[in-house]
C-alpha cells in the first residue's frame, strides 16, 4: 500500500496542466457557432467545458461574472442565477446550462484564488510544478461559497434537471 502511495505522489508531482495539450479541432465546442441559432450543436460536457466559447451565451452571461470579494460575488451570482431562471422560462436549455456553468466556474475559480496566490496553480518556469497551496486570498473563500450555493441551487432546479435529461436523450 505504501509503495502505491509513493508511486501516486510521484505521478501527481509530474502532472502538467491539461491546457498544455489542448486540441481545438477535437474540442466539441466551437467559437464560430451561434448556439442560439443551432442549439442542437451544443454538448453538455463535464463541468465547465465550453463556457468561454459558446456564443452568444458567453457574451450574455460572462459580462456579469465576477468574484473579487464577497459583495461582488453575491451581486454576480444573483445576476447569473436570474439569467439562469430567465433561460428556463424561455425553454432555452443551452442558456440555462451555460449560466449553471458560469456559477460553477465562479466557485472553482474563486477557490483557486483562495488556494493559490494570484490564482496560479502551476509554475511554468519549473516544468509546470504545482505551486504551494494555501497561499491565496482568504476573501476568495467567501466568494467561492456564495457561488457554490447558487450553483447547487441551479443544479437542483427541477425544471433544469428535467430539461437536462431530455437534452441528453435527444442530443447525447
Amino acid at each position: 500500500m505504501k509503495r502505491h502511495l509513493v508511486c501516486w505522489v510521484l505521478h501527481m508531482s509530474h502532472r502538467k496542466p491539461s491546457y498544455l495539450n489542448f486540441n481545438a479541432e477535437e474540442y466539441s465546442w466551437k467559437p464560430d457557432i451561434n448556439y442560439k441559432v443551432h442549439p442542437e450543436m451544443y454538448q453538455i460536457g463535464k463541468g465547465e467545458q465550453g463556457v468561454l466559447i459558446c456564443e452568444p451565451y458567453k457574451s450574455e452571461i460572462g459580462q456579469y461574472w465576477r468574484f473579487k470579494n464577497s459583495a461582488i460575488a453575491e451581486e454576480s451570482s444573483n445576476k447569473i442565477f436570474s439569467l439562469f431562471l430567465n433561460y428556463l422560462k424561455k425553454d432555452d436549455f443551452v442558456g440555462a446550462d451555460m449560466a449553471r456553468k458560469y456559477l460553477q466556474m465562479g466557485f472553482t475559480r474563486a477557490r483557486r484564488y483562495f488556494n493559490y496566490k494570484g490564482g496560479k496553480k502551476y509554475d511554468a518556469e519549473k516544468g509546470y510544478q504545482e505551486l504551494e497551496k494555501g497561499t491565496g486570498d482568504p476573501e476568495k473563500a467567501k466568494s467561492a461559497d456564495i457561488f457554490y450555493k447558487k450553483w447547487k441551487e441551479a443544479e437542483s432546479n427541477m425544471t433544469y434537471a428535467q430539461m437536462k435529461i431530455n437534452w441528453k436523450k435527444e442530443f447525447g
